[in-house]
């Protein structure tokens, strides 16, 4: 069976038209601050300051939320040599050892992120080296500010909130930073996803199949024929 998603019911088939709308947003944002700042330093000997770091953040945003995205869809690239030499009964429980470890593997970034963005957010990391087994006091960063980046709204609660009330020149870096934490907790959710489906029999392999390439390469060849 190939990946593939199609969402079921109104509620999926909302939340899918999100996620592609948000990666859609991230990715024009990006492409109009960039053209801007092309514009602005080639026609008019200036440039946006806050551009470079704004697309860069942009981007870290857009790769992180595509990448659960990405296990959503079944679109990650994969080798699939051993896979196409066994029948379906072990092509499936490959794919089910394959997502278990992702899952483990997923579950690993979610507490990296979570210890790395917590004191930016005046919260405590986890303990334990591997797995969190409580949390432990932590000495609040949440004062921290991008380089560049202007607050466009909400400046008063992020200083009551994040910095005692002391004004900010800068965003905190715990906003931009909050994707990390959230992404890996939505890809955690993904693959659980893709286990399930995978259980079911929906489908069986976390990778994007071989028939999606070859459509991709037919698709080509159809495209190049075309005067």
């Amino acid at each position: 069976m190939s990946g593939g998603y199609t969402p079921k019911g109104r509620i999926g088939a909302i939340v899918h038209n999100i996620e592609e709308s948000v990666i859609a947003i991230l990715l024009g944002m990006m492409t109009l601050v960039t053209f801007i700042n092309v514009v602005m330093r080639y026609g008019f000997n200036s440039q946006l300051i806050w551009g470079l770091e704004l697309t860069l953040v942009l981007f870290a945003w857009l790769v992180l939320f595509g990448i659960s995205y990405g296990f959503k869809v079944v679109s990650h690239l994969g080798v699939d040599a051993v896979l196409n030499f066994v029948g379906k009964p072990a092509r499936k429980r490959m794919g089910i050892l394959a997502t278990l470890i992702c899952i483990f593997y997923a579950l690993l970034l979610l507490k990296g992120a979570w210890d790395y963005w917590a004191p930016f957010a005046e919260m405590n990391t986890t303990s334990g080296r591997w797995f969190p087994t409580g949390f432990e006091n932590t000495r609040g960063q949440g004062w921290y500010e991008m380089e560049q980046l202007p607050i466009p709204f909400g400046q008063a609660f992020l200083e009551n909130t994040f910095n005692m009330g002391e004004e900010y020149e800068k965003m905190p870096r715990v906003v931009p930073y909050a994707i990390l934490p959230f992404a890996m907790a939505l890809m955690v959710y993904r693959l659980v996803q893709v286990l399930v489906r995978i259980l079911r029999g929906e489908i069986d392999t976390i990778i994007v199949s071989h028939e999606a390439e070859d459509d991709v390469k037919e698709a080509g060849e159809t495209l190049s024929k075309e005067p």
